[in-house]
């Protein structure tokens, strides 16, 4: 019993697999097929064996790393290199499908059939006239009412056109105004021709696409696109800047108010323990409260502190942009207040004490011996700290959503948008979403971190050795 019990977990995981392995199956996805046949045999041979202990409480964290980590990284490094979006989902076959039944038009004087909608495992077919085949039965009204928008994707050919029907009574005969020639892998309309040029859509001569497209592998075309378009190019190079700045004084700005309240709070647990509620305080639900406190009409900054002005914090580019640093600050100064606090407690007082004797003052001993000591031990938290805010996303998209727009940018971007946010509004903002060139910039971005980070480690290190 006790056994049958603990393999009731491999047996629902094993069901689960079974699943997925008749649907990808059926889709023909062959490689992914696989990749689950041998996962699933895999975790059989490891719970069912006596020998394998260990990989049975590492198998867990190692396939949620593959999926949630290595797969991630996999998959966006390959959709970089695509035009994966909006318009590019499907394949080649997808869009001339899609193509083809949008162009369809009713027939003039066309006449209504009456129909009947029959099923058959599952699937939907129109029935004419005639008798139903084997296996086949029609819908009732309430099936029709249910299923109405599988009813209206349906087509049925007749006539050297289409059949389709908006009610499931009745269906209407249209023609397709376009027509694919599979000889020359191109559409054409009677008079103009659109051809497949390669990049993923059916272009004519004179530059015109038909939509939708298709996904297609497209090289570097997303990594130059950043740098030679003048519509992105220009509001990237200003959001990679602000995103520097923002980053590199984010940092600053909270470890020397770290320190300083470190220095001057030294003994005071009191005012120490009451500094470390923001911190505590979850950064997104701060940015919120920031938010609503910076409010240009209601806002407790302006109707109480400033005596009821009218100061655009949160709409003017620059003000914006203070403020999402200020509030920053606010929210990661704690953070620096406690590493600045061990470390520095962490310094021996012999040190001191003998700089003292030899005549040397507060500001000589913090400067000449502290210091050091405090940035030798606290570089590779700044280091992380600065990757961190490289890719704040929370207190952007909370307190401002990246605004002001740019209105006059080309892409949706605004004043205070870091590289993380532009991602964001690339791959899922705005009603045109480009997904290989998100990827693309993500990495960008990845790259950009990867080389600071590598040099403050350095730094870091030398600092440890000096």
């Amino acid at each position: 019993m006790k056994r049958a019990l603990r393999l009731l977990p491999l047996a629902v995981v094993d069901a689960l697999a079974l699943y997925g392995l008749m649907a990808l199956g059926g889709q023909r996805r062959w490689w992914m097929f696989a990749l689950l046949l041998a996962g699933s045999a895999a975790i059989n041979w490891i719970y069912l064996s006596r020998r394998a202990v260990p990989a049975k409480y590492l198998a867990p964290g190692v396939l949620l790393l593959l999926v949630y980590q290595v797969y991630v990284v996999l998959y966006t490094g390959y959709a970089a290199f695509t035009n994966y979006g909006d318009g590019h989902n499907g394949t080649k076959a997808d869009a001339v499908a899609a193509i083809l039944a949008g162009s369809e038009v009713k027939v003039a004087g066309a006449v209504p059939y009456p129909i009947r909608v029959m099923e058959r495992d599952g699937r939907l077919g129109l029935l004419v006239e005639g008798r139903p085949a084997a296996g086949w039965r029609p819908l009732t009204y309430g099936e029709i009412v249910a299923r109405q928008a599988e009813i209206a994707a349906l087509r049925q050919p007749a006539d050297g056109g289409t059949l389709k029907t908006a009610d499931g009574v009745t269906a209407t005969l249209y023609r397709a105004t376009l027509a694919y020639d599979a000889a020359t892998g191109g559409i054409t309309d009677g008079t103009t021709v659109y051809r497949d040029t390669g990049h993923g859509a059916f272009t004519a001569a004179d530059g015109r696409s038909l939509s939708p497209g298709w996904k297609v592998f497209v090289g570097h075309e997303n990594f130059t696109r950043v740098l030679t378009d003048a519509g992105i190019r220009g509001p990237f190079l200003e959001v990679l800047a602000w995103t520097f700045v923002f980053a590199t004084l984010s940092v600053a700005l909270s470890f020397g108010l770290g320190l300083a309240l470190a220095l001057v709070l030294d003994g005071h647990r009191v005012y120490r323990s009451l500094l470390i509620f923001p911190y505590a305080f979850p950064a997104f639900m701060a940015a919120l409260l920031w938010q609503g406190l910076l409010n240009t009409d209601h806002g407790f900054v302006n109707d109480v502190l400033l005596g009821g002005a009218r100061v655009p914090w949160l709409s003017d580019p620059w003000l914006a942009k203070l403020s999402v640093l200020l509030v920053n600050v606010w929210i990661a100064f704690p953070y620096m207040f406690l590493i600045c606090t061990g470390a520095l407690q962490a310094i021996p007082p012999a040190l001191s004490d003998a700089a003292q004797m030899d005549g040397a003052g507060p500001w000589r001993v913090l400067r000449a011996i502290k210091l050091p000591l405090l940035l030798a031990s606290t570089a590779p938290v700044l280091v992380a700290t600065f990757a961190f805010n490289f890719n704040n996303f929370n207190v952007i998209y909370m307190l401002t959503g990246g605004g002001p727009r740019d209105a006059s940018a080309p892409v949706d971007v605004g004043s205070t948008d870091l590289l993380i946010s532009l991602v964001y509004k690339l791959a899922f903002g705005g009603t045109s979403r480009n997904y290989g060139l998100a990827c693309a910039v993500s990495i960008v971005i990845f790259t950009v971190i990867a080389a600071v980070s590598l040099a403050g480690f350095r730094r870091a290190r030398r600092l440890e050795a000096a």
